[in-house]
């Protein structure tokens, strides 16, 4: 596994505890070319808000912290 693919885990794991108090979760799947791919799951993979979660959460973080990182999508 390589740096970056742990150190965007790890800022996942810090949003994984909100999405679970609403039923949902998030999980990594790959990161190519600057964009995080994530997977939603359970209640999020369903939800109406979705993207927003995607795009006002988990990748605003994630190019906050990691310069790398340009977009974030989900499959």
């Amino acid at each position: 596994m390589k740096d970056i693919d742990k150190r965007i885990i790890e800022i996942i794991e810090r949003i994984k505890p909100y999405l679970n108090q609403d039923g949902g979760d998030v999980e990594f799947v790959k990161f190519e070319e600057g964009i995080v791919y994530v997977k939603l799951k359970g209640a999020c993979a369903g939800c109406m808000f979705a993207d927003l979660t995607i795009q006002n959460t988990i990748e605003e973080l994630l190019i906050s912290e990691i310069p790398e990182v340009i977009k974030v999508e989900k499959i």
